[in-house]
């Protein structure tokens, strides 16, 4: 029975991919600053869209000279440039997705091959059942798997959920846990609050997540998720708002020719690489 159930889902998770149609920044319409795009050292841009998109059903698409999977509320951007490490060990652990069955995408994952790595990521009182783990404080399954280039995506159950994937979360790590929360507070107005036992802060479209560390840890620029982005709207006047704040830019607002996009790059204070754009939500 359960293995009959198992195919079920497979197929109808196969047959919601086929016809996703939402891959955009939908969000966009909520709110003057959204979460636009993780961006990817890759040592294979073809062995990442065997994840992406064979895999989770992203939709590939081109910007310019850069090759893009689209999700509802997320790019993925993928440069080919070997990475300096995975996520784990970064500012930003990993990054997560929203989906009506965990147990679905998960058969789906291990069945191409792709790492399962839960039970290692939780502590030894998580009850973990044939690599799902139950959340009781958000009545809720989660799991976890290891793309290529050791990028590390969790998968959250939304049984509620009409489209078979979607952004849920950034997870940010941090010896400084307050002090990170509040910079992201201040600089995008972000919602602060809880996501479980979670320390959280909202934006439309994605909850960012901070969980404390006990010891410094290293930025994201080089490793296999290079930088974060942020679509916003009159990015040129929000850049200037920040300077006019002290916020150090390593690249100014410019507008690329061509593509009718507006771009900047900033540090936060604990090493997340950041970019902005204005543009992307068009896509």
């Amino acid at each position: 029975m359960h293995s009959a159930m198992t195919v079920i889902l497979l197929g109808l998770f196969c047959l919601a991919f086929a016809s996703i149609s939402s891959a955009q920044l939908t969000s966009a319409k909520d709110g003057p600053v959204v979460y636009g795009h993780h961006h990817l050292n890759v040592t294979s841009i073809e062995t990442q869209n065997q994840f992406w998109v064979n895999t989770l059903g992203g939709e590939p698409a081109v910007l310019g000279n850069s090759e893009i999977v689209k999700f509802p509320n997320v790019l993925v951007f993928m440069r080919e440039q070997t990475p300096t490490d995975g996520t784990i060990g970064s500012t930003v652990n990993h990054i997560g997705f929203w989906v009506p069955s965990v147990r679905a995408i998960i058969d789906t994952i291990k069945a191409a091959g792709y790492p399962i790595i839960t039970r290692a990521e939780l502590p030894a009182s998580q009850e973990v059942v044939d690599d799902l783990a139950y959340i009781a404080d958000q009545d809720t399954y989660i799991a976890y798997a290891m793309a290529p280039d050791n990028i590390k995506v969790e998968f959250v159950e939304n049984r509620t959920q009409t489209i078979p994937l979607t952004l849920h979360h950034i997870h940010f790590y941090s010896h400084q846990l307050d002090a990170m929360k509040a910079w992201y507070v201040q600089t995008f107005n972000a919602i602060p609050g809880m996501r479980g036992s979670f320390e959280a802060a909202d934006l439309p479209g994605v909850n960012l997540t901070f969980s404390p560390s006990s010891a410094p840890l290293d930025g994201t620029r080089g490793r296999s998720l290079d930088h974060i982005g942020f679509e916003v709207d009159d990015l040129k006047n929000f850049c200037q708002r920040l300077e006019s704040q002290g916020v150090k830019f390593d690249r100014p607002y410019r507008e690329i020719p061509g593509l009718g996009i507006g771009t900047a790059f900033l540090t936060d204070p604990f090493g997340t690489y950041i970019e902005l754009t204005e543009g992307l939500d068009k896509l």
